[in-house]
């Protein structure tokens, strides 16, 4: 079957569902203990205007559309930077839709305890795409910039980063009480970002369908390896992971046309 590549679409069951959006839906969970190849034919398009590219640029964007679409932002990784509750962006109505809406500053273990933001809306999928074992809320924003200052305030206390080797190979503090870590930040927050606070101290427990986690990783990437094959062991965030620790990022690759068998 051949198309282009999205990040995958997730379900969080008992365990999480994976299904490329192909012909109605490609579900990758089927392809977990069986050889599977993966054949990049050259060919890039842009996931805003649909033409072609020689390269992607930020996770599949031609340049032209890099510098100058909403959803390639800075406030996109940096959201105290949006400006959209004052009626200023790339794209104002496009930025007005997406950011002025509740946002969820959150708390989710990975290799580590890290701090986050987004839509309400993407909760629980942007933590599954990130790897998170464990999520919590901290807080809910009425827009994306609240939702950044409150971050910013965080980062002093912890990492806004996932390192992804630790966390493809499962490499995580499992004592990690994340409730006791939410309301510890509580007392530690200006006055005027408290009232966001979430009462709502529900851990999300998210399950990966990996049947052998790598001690080892090794990226591949399509660009310099057209044709990757094997048994494949698992799916955690957007990566499959492949027999002898062979990792392979499908976000990283959104726009590349490939064929999958």
């Amino acid at each position: 079957m051949k198309g282009i590549l999205h990040k995958m679409n997730v379900d969080l069951k008992d365990q999480v569902q994976y299904s490329l959006i192909w012909n109605g839906g490609l579900a990758m969970n089927d392809f977990i203990g069986k050889e599977i190849r993966l054949e990049y034919d050259g060919k890039i398009v842009c996931q805003n205007c649909s033409k072609q590219t020689k390269k992607s640029f930020g996770e599949g964007f031609c340049y032209p559309c890099f510098i100058s679409a909403p959803q390639a932002a800075e406030c996109i990784i940096r959201p105290e930077l949006c400006r959209a509750h004052l009626g200023e962006g790339r794209d104002v109505e496009w930025e007005k839709k997406h950011h002025n809406q509740p946002h969820v500053v959150y708390l989710a273990a990975s290799d580590r305890v890290k701090v986050g933001v987004t839509r309400s809306t993407n909760v629980p999928s942007r933590w599954i795409d990130q790897g998170a074992m464990e999520a919590i809320r901290i807080a809910e924003t009425p827009n994306r910039y609240e939702a950044g200052r409150l971050e910013v305030e965080l980062k002093a206390m912890f990492t806004d980063k996932t390192n992804w080797q630790r966390m493809l190979k499962n490499e995580f503090d499992d004592d990690i009480d994340l409730e006791e870590e939410k309301w510890s930040l509580h007392e530690q927050l200006p006055s005027d970002l408290t009232e966001y606070f979430s009462e709502n101290d529900e851990i999300i427990s998210i399950n990966y369908p990996v049947l052998e986690y790598p001690t080892k990783v090794k990226s591949m990437s399509f660009d310099k390896t057209p044709l990757v094959e094997g048994k494949l062991m698992g799916i955690k965030g957007q990566y499959l992971l492949f027999d002898e620790g062979r990792v392979l990022n499908i976000r990283k690759h959104t726009g590349y046309e490939i064929e999958i068998s």
